[in-house]
C-alpha cells in the first residue's frame, strides 16, 4: 500500500494494524482484539472463582490470587483476568 505513511500518521489500535498487515477487509464483523484475547467467564467459572475467594480470603501472608490460580479448573487464566472478574463481582 504505498498511502500506508498517511495511515501510521494517526493512533491505531492492535485490531486496526492487524487489519492493515494481513489486508483489509481480513478482520470479520464483531471482531477484535478483546474478543479474541480475552475469554468471557461463564456463570459456572465465577461461581467457582467466588467460592475459591471465600475460601483462601482468610489466609494470612499468602497470595490469595496465586492460590486462586493453581486451583482454578480453566487454565489459561492469567492474573490480571482473575483480579479484574474479582473486582468486578
Amino acid at each position: 500500500n504505498k498511502k500506508a505513511f498517511v495511515e501510521l500518521l494517526f493512533w491505531k489500535s492492535p485490531a486496526i494494524v492487524c487489519e492493515m498487515t494481513k489486508g483489509y477487509s481480513s478482520l470479520q464483523e464483531g471482531e477484535g482484539t478483546t474478543r479474541c484475547r480475552v475469554p468471557l467467564w461463564t456463570p459456572q467459572e465465577e461461581q467457582e472463582l467466588r467460592e475459591l475467594y471465600w475460601k483462601y480470603k482468610e489466609v494470612e501472608g499468602g497470595d490469595i490470587i496465586a492460590a486462586i490460580l493453581a486451583q482454578l479448573p480453566t487454565p489459561g487464566r492469567t492474573r490480571r483476568q482473575v483480579v479484574k472478574q474479582l473486582v468486578r463481582m
